[in-house]
């Protein structure tokens, strides 16, 4: 019976034979699977599979961004462990990629893998950095000057990046074109509650004027701009728009203390401008009384109220 035969055997029926692939096709082979794919499984093949997959052809990007969309935050996210765990990947992939990297999309990494970026990724076009706690100013000048070719740049949720990086960062990286620097929803942090240490959420940059003016002076050339939940002034807003006005996206997502007017007036400056998201936003209850601000439903867009005006 058919159950009763042996396993087929590709070698000895004159099938192909995986261990004699050239580089040059495995590694073409390598290129097709995913990320996730080539770490979990390929590399654990054999020898030869994994010395493939470290060839800087498969290491010039690395892209987390999948798997962290792909589930909710976790609080191990947050964790010292995890951190490491991210890092070492990250300096592997810098290590192989042999200054051939463009791409790093991770979050939670710190400067210790980010100190290897700066010094062996000298083409490296987008960095973006999602909460990274242990990411500051120091490390973000090393990579202003280790990497001047980015273009693309998020720091959102690296409340130890201030505005001194962001001066550092317009000034040597001149193709600067995305900027995404957006923050925690403070308005109503609850989203985050045991998600994200209290010590941190509690963190939160202050200084969203001092942030837009360095923008403004900084990083003229930026087309694209997000600032969610960024805490800056009518002030700020009037500043970016004098400085950056090439923008054609801009979102403004939460940012509570501008309102419609300071909007209108900026957007009488962004010529070129094709999309922007206002704080068109409600108060949660969590944060403010009903009764005191049960009036908020009567405004719109256009007549945005700044929550510390009321």
């Amino acid at each position: 019976m058919d159950s009763e035969k042996e396993p087929y055997d590709d070698t000895e029926s004159g099938g192909p034979d995986w261990a004699e692939l050239t580089l040059e096709c495995l590694i073409n082979i390598l290129s097709r699977l995913s990320l996730e794919d080539r770490w979990r499984t390929a590399m654990r093949v054999c020898k030869s599979w994994h010395q493939a997959c470290k060839d800087p052809c498969l290491n010039s990007v690395f892209n987390l961004n999948t798997y962290f969309d792909s589930g909710c935050e976790l609080p191990r996210f947050w964790t010292p462990e995890f951190e490491r765990r991210i890092d070492n990947m990250l300096r592997s992939v810098v290590v192989w990629s042999a200054g051939s990297l463009t791409e790093i999309c991770v979050r939670h990494c710190s400067y210790r893998s980010l100190s290897l970026v700066a010094q062996r990724c000298p083409n490296l076009q987008i960095l973006s950095i999602k909460s990274s706690p242990h990411v500051n100013d120091e490390i973000m000048t090393e990579i202003a000057s280790g990497c001047p070719k980015i273009k693309e740049l998020d720091i959102s949720y690296c409340y130890e990046i201030s505005h001194k990086s962001l001066s550092t960062i317009g000034s040597l990286c001149q193709d600067l074109h995305i900027l995404r620097r957006n923050f925690m929803n403070w308005l109503d942090p609850s989203q985050h509650n045991r998600i994200v240490p209290n010590e941190y959420l509690n963190a939160c940059p202050q200084e969203g004027d001092s942030e837009a003016a360095t923008i403004s002076k900084c990083m003229p050339r930026l087309l694209h701009l997000e600032l969610r939940f960024s805490k800056l002034t009518a002030k700020g807003l009037a500043l970016i728009s004098e400085g950056c006005l090439d923008l054609e996206y801009i979102d403004l997502s939460g940012c509570a203390n501008v309102t419609g007017r300071d909007i209108a007036n900026a957007e009488s400056n962004w010529k070129k401008l094709k999309n922007i998201k206002k704080p068109n936003f409600y108060i949660p209850r969590s944060v403010y009384h009903a009764e005191r601000y049960g009036h908020w439903n009567l405004y719109d867009d256009r007549f945005q109220t700044d929550v510390f005006r009321i």
